[in-house]
């Protein structure tokens, strides 16, 4: 073996890892999030938790991106522990697909059938269609598929030049030496845990073995404790995701450590106790890719058959290992949402990103609404719950900033960038509505601390802009919220008659000023209330013409504001007159 084909192992090795990646990235971002809203959901019993877990990692190729997905909602309290531990069993069965996939490359025969089965026969007309679908497609879905199909390809092709790399192996009897080490059960169980902690992938790691057994050196009995170390390896993962998690979130990550360390140990000690009196003649044979896909598959089976009437044990036993004690305060349950393991799956991150920014728009509307029921009735205790209520929506637009800033470097699809844009536009615009929430409340404070009260005409007249008010931002949150851009486009008349509005109550105020029906103190309150009334309406402007913008897929809301046609657009002259004529001041 020489420099060259040193080389080429390498290059295997790396576009075998990188075609492994972009697989499991196309296929999870094809989803949309779909797969980890379903793991969310139905884990109400263990074997459905068994077979969604063994189903998704199916999907993702990958048990590490699965299992970290876990402890992440272990950690925002989507999930409880017990269910987390099904899933972590399924997704050890679900890793073993890869191997099966993997194992085609090592099929043997001049039959035409395997032939065509091989990769190397249909990987070509795979990338040429995936190729095809990344340059001249621009349909999302498509170029999703076609990074699936290149990443395929480029993983078998990897596969292929690391198999052919290391064959010269077979003649060099250094290397055989090395292996024979390994048939030796501790220290071949301590190589695969290693190898695979290293890369952080049991499927990687059990491909390149798979892609060593060209070499014909490597037998059964080096490759059983290689795989069973290979299943402890993975865990690395989990247990890193686990590091400054809440109590919950790290026994997930033990349970995933626990369940792979008994089942090895039942495994070994059954396999060789049984093997010293049966002599498992097999395990003397040259290992094939088949068959060690076979063994992986088998112990994950038999390991999750085994433990999964024990779940409550795991469970018991991570507990016992994580135990309850003083914590330092978390974050309200809606933050914890933000985990930082689902930025690595942008698409489900985005709907948790959604799920907390309702909260802040439901949070604003309620801050809204009780400021300005504190014009007609002020309490201390009101005023603040308003106070206590803008801090929240503050930190809401601090966590929801930054984590949808984080997410935004992320590989999205074109879909969820724009959905990304259109949160950072509105989370700004719900916390300003928050603030002048604040302003209200601290008008209505003065009014009751100084024993103010405004004229009769002046009550009225407050009382109709109020409910308008009202109206705009309960529309606007539930546009935000149901993603409705059709009622979205009742938002801008409404805002327009809300500007006529502020006009004509500081028009009838500088009349009641000058037949002294008023003072000029009590116009400052009112012209302070009406301008943060008439703000309030902005901010509700802008999140609706920012849903219709994105879904037009444009950004800029002044053009759009430009280009409607308030005097000749029908519906829009429609909604305004019947807004016009709802709200008409006494």
């Amino acid at each position: 073996m020489n420099i060259f084909d040193v080389l080429s192992m390498v290059g295997g090795l790396a576009l075998f890892l990188y075609g492994m990646h972009a697989m499991g990235e196309g296929l999870s971002k094809l989803s949309g999030g779909k797969l980890e809203r379903i793991l969310e959901k139905l884990t109400a019993s263990p074997i459905k938790g068994v077979l969604l877990g063994a189903a998704v990692t199916a999907v993702i190729q990958s048990s590490s991106a699965t299992t970290v997905m876990v402890v992440g909602f272990v950690n925002s309290g989507i999930m409880r522990l017990s269910q987390a531990i099904n899933i972590i069993m399924g997704a050890n069965v679900g890793t073993t697909i890869t191997s099966w996939v993997l194992s085609l490359s090592g099929m043997e025969g001049d039959s035409l059938w395997i032939q065509l089965l091989k990769p190397s026969s249909f990987s070509p007309v795979l990338a040429l269609i995936g190729v095809s679908f990344l340059l001249f497609s621009k349909n999302a879905k498509k170029q999703d598929i076609g990074t699936i199909l290149v990443g395929f390809s480029v993983l078998m092709t990897g596969m292929d030049t690391m198999s052919a790399a290391v064959k010269p192996l077979a003649d060099i009897p250094e290397f055989t030496n090395i292996l024979t080490m390994f048939s030796n059960p501790i220290l071949g169980l301590l190589a695969g845990a290693v190898l695979t902690a290293v890369i952080q992938s049991s499927s990687a790691s059990v491909g390149i073995l798979q892609a060593l057994c060209v070499t014909g050196a490597i037998h059964y009995d080096t490759a059983l404790p290689i795989i069973m170390g290979q299943n402890i390896g993975t865990c690395i993962t989990a247990l890193l995701s686990g590091i400054g998690a809440t109590k919950n979130a790290k026994r997930a990550s033990v349970v995933h450590l626990y369940f792979n360390l008994i089942g090895t140990a039942i495994f070994m000690i059954s396999f060789y106790l049984l093997n010293t009196f049966v002599n498992f003649s097999f395990l003397d044979q040259a290992a094939g890719a088949a068959g060690i896909a076979f063994i992986h598959s088998v112990f994950n089976i038999v390991a999750t058959l085994i433990l999964l009437p024990f779940s409550k044990g795991l469970e018991k036993l991570a507990y016992l290992t994580i135990r309850d004690g003083e914590e330092l305060p978390v974050n309200i349950e809606e933050f914890q949402l933000l985990d930082e393991r689902f930025l690595d799956k942008p698409a489900f991150a985005v709907q948790q990103c959604k799920a907390v920014a309702a909260k802040m728009a439901e949070l604003s509307k309620e801050a809204i609404i009780l400021a300005l029921d504190m014009l007609q009735s002020y309490r201390t205790e009101k005023f603040e719950q308003v106070c206590k209520m803008e801090e929240y929506v503050d930190r809401y637009e601090d966590e929801l900033g930054t984590y949808l800033v984080r997410l935004s470097s992320r590989n999205l699809t074109e879909k969820d960038s724009r959905t990304i844009s259109m949160l950072l536009h509105c989370i700004g615009d719900f916390e300003r509505i928050s603030d002048h929430a604040i302003n209200i409340s601290e008008a209505a404070k003065e009014m009751n601390d100084k024993n103010m009260t405004f004229s009769e005409d002046a009550i009225k007249e407050i009382s109709v802009f109020a409910e308008a008010i009202r109206e705009i931002v309960e529309t606007a949150v539930t546009v935000f919220i149901k993603d409705d851009v059709t009622m979205a486009r009742l938002v801008e008349p409404l805002e327009e008659v809300v500007d006529n509005l502020n006009i004509e109550m500081k028009s009838r105020h500088i009349t009641r000023l000058r037949e002294g029906k008023c003072t000029i103190e009590m116009g400052f309150i009112l012209s302070d209330l009406t301008t943060n009334y008439e703000r309030v309406a902005d901010h509700c402007s802008n999140i609706a013409v920012c849903l219709i913008q994105i879904h037009a897929n444009g950004f800029d809301m002044h053009e759009y504001l430009d280009t409607l046609d308030k005097g000749e657009n029908t519906i829009f002259r429609e909604e305004y007159l019947s807004y016009k004529a709802k709200y008409m001041l006494p």
